[in-house]
């Protein structure tokens, strides 16, 4: 399954050979991802292996990440139980996986 799409200069989607569901991580993603696991930027910075700044900055629209930065983020939360998924006609969501309980 392929974590992210790549979205040249004019927001174009670019398939680049891959499944035509394609994952963009956004800064509300991100947000959401955070709260469904009751996870600080600290700890997802600690999780992912990225920066908290760079959290803090892509959650604040300041700047966008690399694919492979939002890859680890991904895996992060994957791993901490939450799901993303294409929801037809809103677009992308997150939700946790049954059984997964934020860790305290």
């Amino acid at each position: 399954m392929p974590y992210m799409a790549y979205v040249d200069q004019y927001g174009q989607l670019l398939q680049m050979g891959q499944d035509a569901r394609q994952m963009i991580l956004t800064p509300a993603l991100c947000r959401a991802a955070r709260g469904l696991l009751d996870w600080t930027q600290i700890d997802l910075a600690e999780r992912s292996e990225v920066s908290r700044s760079t959290i803090r900055d892509f959650e604040g629209n300041r700047h966008d990440i690399h694919r492979a930065t939002a890859a680890q983020l991904r895996r992060a939360f994957e791993e901490g139980g939450v799901m993303f998924m294409d929801v037809d006609g809103c677009g992308m969501g997150v939700c946790q996986r049954n059984g997964s309980l934020p860790k305290a």
